[in-house]
């Protein structure tokens, strides 16, 4: 794959063909978004050039742009040229250095977007010190262009000239130093935001940047040029290290960028997506806050990682799961991303959701929930960290074994599943065979560190959890293994997609035929059509909430890795690029698409479903070298 070299596309002449808006509700489809970043927080940008959504300093922090949320009453950040009619973007390749194309009235200008890095730096380093910088770099590449800017908060913030910058204090970030710099005068307008409209000719450029630091200082300023060209570089020193060489490269290429944007450089934590509160179904009210990490992603992001080479950022997650369960002697479900625990979910009153998909939530109550799964979550992570030669020093040992001992008594109470059900607990097939999952790497641990435990006591419990689970999740009449286990004869309840993670995790091998009849059960049952699957099926007695919710993409992900794994490889190769293809113009994948029309639903982008393009592309590749 060709790199484009420097900081600006320059297009074939005239006025290059781009794509007309469509926007409902003020908002443009959740596809029609990219995403920026530094490894402290990121941003979103719109096809139409305008920035919805930036929190700040954080990615968990409050948002100071948020229209993304409510397209009145949320604020953005806006570069728009007079008469726009259409926009492209597209990333230079192997970074996070953003170009969109916008065409208006008498010509085009492109629009580069970054959260400036140092070339030198490691991200690490950029998401420690708390100083970062939001650049945007405006060339009119064709004609002559009439350009609005617009830099309207969310909220109403207090604007003073100090040292060519504006200062901006903020009642949301109170403690938050931040100022903005202008190639061209700004002036406050009567709604609480700065504007300007300024006429470029072809060549000529607008520069800003927004910056914030824990010092009240204003940064000398550095051209959008010479920036550009340092992130650009920083970027590619990063996906330099990726060694994946199998089906949809680039793609995978991309949603390993995509993780690292995802991820808290300082911690290792990885969010689960970028944003809060977009919905699974438009006007319901399966709206979540996922800017956080979550114990079970880091399984699953680990193995991803570390097979396309990127084992020291794999390592860095695996060290601050593990340190935060050290330090609380014990795991929790999700941390936000200091370590702590997320705040009380609350419902925010003065935003009204993607087009109007209330309620807009911050926080995760799911966090105080019961869930099994993350004893065998947590204890594979420390497994895969033991293999690549991570030292278990006695006090981790400990908390490692209480892990495994709370496992061994737990695993026959109801819990709220992998999906974080709001109803009543059930004795979840997923949760059990974690738990099974929990002992069996306490076991491999201690055996490959040398570490004493209750050898025949875990043993014991984990060959009875195999046992019962085998036998109480499985259905002779429908030839599947069921979402919940029946201790006593019974109903099983239905399917749910974490069944295909089953293999995954080492409880049932991918051949076993009762592992092969419940894959075709999951995709009769779940089916959503052209290869989705739903995760479960949906309904308040279900799990708690009204309403349903669009095909959840891990799942048809989990779907090839089945078919991989069964020899069916031509089937699996054919789904996954299906699947790929989903993918937005600029690479993004969603938490889950709309079997209707195909658009995007839930948070986004997610790192779940780019740890699918990962994890899926790894295994293929792997099968097809072994066919020649």
């Amino acid at each position: 794959m060709s790199r484009t070299e420097g900081c600006h596309h320059h297009p074939v002449p005239g006025v290059p063909a781009t794509r007309p808006f469509a926007p409902s509700a003020g908002q443009l489809p959740i596809e029609d978004h990219a995403l920026i970043g530094d490894g402290a927080t990121c941003a979103l940008v719109r096809r139409d050039g305008a920035v919805p959504w930036l929190c700040l300093p954080q990615f968990d922090s409050a948002p100071f742009f948020v229209s993304l949320l409510d397209a009145e009453r949320g604020g953005e950040w806006s570069i728009t040229p007079a008469g726009l009619r259409g926009g492209e973007q597209r990333y230079a390749d192997d970074t996070a250095v953003l170009t969109t194309t916008l065409a208006g009235d008498g010509g085009v200008v492109e629009v580069t977007d970054f959260l400036a890095l140092r070339s030198g730096a490691d991200l690490t380093e950029i998401a420690a010190s708390g100083r970062s910088q939001f650049v945007r770099l405006a060339r009119v590449v064709a004609g002559t262009v009439t350009l609005t800017i617009r830099f309207a908060p969310r909220a109403q913030c207090t604007f003073d000239q100090l040292g060519g910058a504006w200062v901006i204090d903020s009642p949301d970030h109170p403690d938050l130093p931040l100022h903005l710099r202008s190639s061209h005068p700004l002036q406050p307008d009567t709604h609480g935001a700065l504007t300007a409209t300024i006429t470029l000719r072809a060549g000529q450029t607008y520069e800003s940047s927004l910056g914030w630091s824990p010092e009240r200082q204003i940064s000398v300023g550095t051209s959008a040029v010479t920036l550009c060209a340092r992130t650009t570089e920083a970027w590619r020193r990063w996906t330099d290290r990726i060694t994946y060489e199998g089906p949809q490269r680039a793609l995978v290429r991309r949603s390993a960028l995509t993780l690292k944007l995802l991820d808290h450089s300082s911690t290792g934590a990885i969010m689960a997506a970028a944003t809060s509160s977009l919905p699974e179904n438009v006007g319901g009210e399966r709206n979540w806050d996922y800017r956080y990490t979550w114990v079970r992603d880091a399984a699953f992001s680990t193995y991803a990682l570390r097979r396309i080479g990127l084992t020291s950022d794999a390592n860095a997650f695996l060290s601050w799961t593990l340190n935060c369960a050290e330090r609380d002697g014990g795991p929790s479900i999700m941390y936000a991303l200091d370590g702590g625990q997320p705040p009380e979910e609350w419902t925010d009153p003065n935003l009204r959701g993607w087009r109007d998909s209330a309620p807009v939530r911050w926080g995760n109550a799911a966090a105080g929930q019961t869930q099994h799964d993350v004893y065998g979550e947590l204890l594979d992570v420390a497994y895969q960290w033991v293999r690549a030669g991570g030292a278990v020093n006695d006090h981790l040992w400990s908390a490692l074994s209480t892990l495994a001992d709370a496992a061994a008594e737990n695993w026959r109470t109801p819990d709220h599943g992998i999906w974080e059900i709001r109803a009543a607990g059930r004795p979840f097939t997923y949760s059990v065979a974690l738990c099974e999952v929990a002992l069996d790497r306490a076991l491999r641990i201690a055996e490959m560190t040398g570490r004493t435990c209750p050898t025949e006591a875990w043993r014991t419990a984990r060959d009875e959890i195999r046992a019962t689970l085998l036998d109480g999740a499985w259905d002779p009449d429908r030839q599947t293994f069921t979402e919940q286990l029946s201790f006593d004869g019974s109903s099983r309840g239905g399917l749910d997609g974490s069944l295909l993670a089953l293999p995954l995790r080492r409880v049932v091998e991918f051949t076993d035929p009762r592992m092969v009849s419940t894959v075709e059960a999951v995709r009769r049952e779940l089916d959503a059509g052209d290869g989705l699957l739903y995760r479960y099926r949906h309904d308040v007695s279900s799990d708690g909430l009204h309403g349903g919710e669009g095909a959840f993409l891990l799942c048809s992900f989990w779907l090839v890795d089945n078919l991989t794994e069964q020899g069916r490889l031509d089937e699996a190769l054919e789904l996954y690029d299906s699947l790929c293809a989903r993918a937005n113009h600029v690479g993004l994948l969603s938490e889950e698409i709309d079997p209707r029309d195909g658009s995007f639903l839930g948070n986004f982008p997610q790192a779940f479903s780019h740890i699918g393009v990962i994890a899926s592309g790894f295994r293929l590749s792997r099968a097809i070298e072994a066919r020649r």
